[in-house]
């Protein structure tokens, strides 16, 4: 396994973790670690438990084993409103917007569990804005009505609105071209640069390792490799199983 060289203060530390679904065990003693403003990816196959990782890291699931330590605190156990209010945000698997709204309303929900001033609020919003000014332009919209790729932007900035530390995205480019997963990668870019760290759940390896500092190879629930990206891309048995190289 090779390992990152990152000297940068974790921001969130994984170490044995293992859950699963009720008798099934998914997760077999991950470690992972993500530092203050990194973007850092997780790569595998279908059924590698990359998005059971996500959900065990933000409370939908009971960890069985290990600990989930985010900015100092222990929240292994911690229900997933106790997570968001810690500002650990997920952009779900499938946008998951309210279909009967607005997008700015959409927008709005994402701020639900703060108690910032409205100026705050329209702060924020106004970032959100400027990184997906599609969604200034389609604000009193159906979010819904919208393609794919805004749908994605919207589910990103609804994330955003709850002022996070850390975004885990779930699968980014599932279903949409590549011109809208180039400017969602080029929106992220600009989402890490104000701060904001990430861990993504990406399908296409190779836009998940040019946007990444490190990242995680998972398979059959367990890590098999991890490391710079910049190491991994020249790894033989990465190129062959991932990049069709």
């Amino acid at each position: 396994m090779l390992s990152s060289t990152s000297s940068i203060e974790p921001l969130l530390k994984v170490t044995g973790l293992a859950s699963g679904y009720g008798d099934v065990q998914v997760l077999w003693g991950i470690d992972l670690v993500v530092g203050r403003g990194e973007i850092v990816s997780i790569v595998g196959p279908n059924g590698a438990g990359k998005t059971t990782l996500l959900h065990t890291i933000s409370g939908m699931i009971r960890s069985w084993h290990g600990s989930i330590l985010f900015d100092g605190d222990d929240i292994t156990r911690s229900t997933p409103d106790v997570v968001v209010k810690q500002r650990l945000i997920q952009v779900p698997e499938g946008r998951r917007l309210f279909p009967t709204l607005t997008v700015k309303d959409n927008l709005l929900l994402g701020a639900y569990s703060r108690n910032g001033s409205a100026e705050e609020m329209r702060r924020d919003l106004a970032f959100v804005y400027s990184i997906f000014p599609i969604l200034a332009e389609r604000s009193d919209q159906v979010a819904t009505s919208m393609s794919g790729g805004e749908q994605q932007m919207c589910a990103i900035g609804r994330g955003i609105m709850a002022r996070p530390k850390l975004l885990l995205i779930d699968e980014l480019s599932l279903g949409l071209s590549p011109r809208a997963v180039e400017m969602l990668a080029e929106s992220l870019i600009a989402i890490n640069k104000g701060g904001i760290a990430i861990l993504l759940v990406e399908q296409d390896v190779i836009t998940a390792f040019e946007l990444s500092h490190s990242a995680y190879v998972i398979e059959s629930g367990r890590v098999r490799m991890s490391g710079l990206t910049s190491v991994l891309m020249e790894d033989s048995s990465v190129k062959a199983a991932y990049m069709g190289l």
